[in-house]
């Protein structure tokens, strides 16, 4: 090879630049605007509302976090919270072909439409032990904060709007989406957005625990499955074949090396991870196949491409060179499966999308923070469309973790910054 993997980073990277987050100030026409809206006699009822129905969000969030969604198998959770939606009234409840959970609420003009979105799915297998527990005034449960609080926030919006009749302009649709974990690979919001019925104009999502925080940015990622195969055979008697486990560590060995050796010198924070790894039927068997599932991510294209060209190479190199060194045996091959893609993009701070975000939550008494995550707002501002993901708020912690906690302090304050966005964001119709 002409070029080490390294250098072919650098070539790669050479082409483009990319500057990191700043967090913009609150300009004062978005204050103006949020503060006057929250004053509204409407608005403060609808508070008043999301501060009443506390206790009966708080008992939901156990009954949905205890209806298992994996990926894949989040039919289950999407019927009951179709039942909740439709009994909030005042929309038109749907479930699409995929599973995303739907409910319109038209506006007075309805030329756009705002969407309001938590998702569906965990990340958690089936057979997860779900059963929440109590320890004082936390809940223990895997999924309890993300994002099934997310799903009680969206629910919570709507049935306050609906008791203090506040009419929007535009339309809102409440959003319940599949797949946005894992493998899952956004296939929600993404069948939305290139194939739904309704037109969306901009996109809220509820998944985060950063209080104050505000994602205006999706951090892209890259995700592959490899399978190497072979014959098979005996661990004694055909001593000698090819193996598959030990042509995938070779492959590993020089992608893991380059990679991080680019990570040290890219431009913005880009990561690399081999999350699974599988094969074989016994440990006196020479595996047939060997497998394993990688995530590339970064802040940029850019860079998420160089570690993809890096990633490819890297496979190649190291099979190539097991292969070369067998001696009659047949040769290993390779095949490798994308299996999830998210685009990275951001929806520019001074977008009245991110500066009402900003100036809602600054209403509440808490200082804004732009940062970027990996979510369903990807999708949607890689089409364009501006998109943010709130917090679903109170106090959390160990998400994707079989002991994440969640506990309502000050939760009802993050349905109300949600409700103030989304008002803004549709217009308030006097």
């Amino acid at each position: 090879m002409k070029f080490t993997l390294l250098a072919l980073a650098c070539f790669l990277l050479s082409f483009s630049g990319f500057a990191q987050v700043k967090t913009s100030e609150v300009s004062s026409h978005y204050r103006s605007e949020i503060q006057e809206l929250s004053g509204k006699p409407s608005v403060q009822a609808a508070f008043a509302e999301i501060d009443r129905l506390n206790p009966q969000g708080l008992q939901e969030l156990i009954l949905l976090t205890e209806i298992p969604a994996p990926p894949f198998m989040e039919t289950a959770r999407g019927k009951k919270y179709q039942e909740m939606l439709e009994e909030a009234g005042g929309v038109q409840v749907w479930m699409d072909s995929i599973g995303n959970v739907l409910a319109l609420r038209k506006g007075t003009v309805g030329e756009r439409t705002v969407a309001l979105d938590g998702h569906l799915d965990t990340v958690f297998p089936e057979g997860t032990d779900v059963k929440v527990k109590t320890k004082g005034d936390t809940l223990f449960a895997p999924g309890i904060g993300d994002n099934t609080r997310g799903l009680v926030v969206v629910l919570t919006v709507l049935r306050a709007l609906e008791k203090a009749k506040i009419q929007t302009k535009d339309n809102i649709l409440f959003v319940a989406t599949v797949g946005e974990e894992g493998n899952g690979d956004l296939r929600g919001v993404k069948y939305l957005i290139d194939q739904g019925d309704v037109k969306i104009d901009s996109w809220i999502s509820i998944d985060s625990d950063e209080p104050g925080g505000i994602s205006n940015q999706g951090t892209g990622s890259i995700r592959y499955k490899v399978t190497v195969s072979g014959p098979g055979g005996h661990s004694w008697s055909d001593f000698g074949l090819v193996n598959p486990h030990h042509a995938l560590g070779k492959m590993i060995n020089y992608f893991s090396d380059a990679a991080a050796q680019f990570s040290e010198i890219a431009k913005t924070k880009t990561s690399f991870n081999v999350g699974k790894i599988g094969g074989g039927t016994s440990v006196n068997s020479i595996p047939f196949e060997s497998w394993m599932e990688v995530d590339m991510r970064s802040e940029d294209d850019q860079s998420l491409s160089t570690m993809d060209s890096i990633f490819k190479v890297s496979m190649e190199k190291g099979l190539s060179e097991y292969n070369s060194n067998r001696k009659t045996s047949p040769v290993l091959t390779l095949q490798v499966e994308r299996i999830g893609f998210r685009p990275s993009g951001k929806t520019p701070e001074q977008s009245p999308l991110v500066q009402r975000s900003m100036a809602a939550v600054q209403s509440f008494g808490i200082q804004p923070s732009l940062f970027i995550m990996s979510g369903n707002a990807n999708w949607p501002i890689s089409k364009g469309i501006p998109a943010v993901t709130l917090s679903w708020g109170g106090k959390g912690d160990n998400a994707h973790a079989l002991d994440e906690w969640w506990l309502d302090e000050k939760g009802t304050d993050a349905i109300k910054l949600a409700l103030l966005t989304v008002v803004a964001e549709a217009g308030l119709d006097n």
